[in-house]
């Protein structure tokens, strides 16, 4: 669990470092693209956190709470046992880089989880689950310097 932090930590650093070249995004409006999930056909908006953003003459980094503070007193998406999640992003160029942290029963104990073609499969066991999900647009050419980066907070109840 400590190494999933300090991975999440060294890419956040790498992140902010990066925000800082004159790079833009297209269609960029200040802020990323809105991220759904998207359950039995059915889309549900996330919660955008963090972020570093860079779109047409300017470049913004906004530092927000993790996601179980920042989804307090919403109510949870339900989902039933190892039903399949998608990630539908309406926003070129795609993000080159993601990751998704799984935290239980608001104890923060972080789980990294698989992503397959832009989705992945809900817990089998019943509770209430808190996601991270964080995207970046890495420099194609130029390693480690991103272009912008955001993360995505949901929160789901198995039954």
């Amino acid at each position: 669990m400590k190494k999933i932090f300090l991975y999440l930590m060294a890419i956040f650093g790498l992140t902010i470092m990066g925000c800082s070249n004159t790079n833009e995004l297209p269609g960029g409006r200040g802020k990323p693209p809105k991220t759904f999930i998207e359950i039995d056909n059915k889309r549900f908006e996330t919660t955008l956190g963090t972020f570093c953003w860079q779109g047409p003459g300017e470049s913004k980094c906004v530092d927000t709470a993790g996601p179980v503070d920042l989804l307090e007193g919403k109510k949870p998406i339900k989902v039933k046992s190892g039903e399949n999640i998608t990630f539908v992003m309406d926003y070129e160029p795609k993000p080159n880089e993601i990751h998704l942290v799984q935290m239980s029963n608001k104890k923060e104990i972080e789980t990294e989880v698989m992503i397959k073609d832009n989705s992945f499969i809900a817990p089998t066991k019943r509770g209430v689950y808190y996601y991270s999900y964080g995207v970046w647009w890495m420099d194609e050419k130029e390693t480690n310097l991103s272009h912008g980066d955001a993360f995505y907070a949901f929160v789901l109840e198995v039954d």
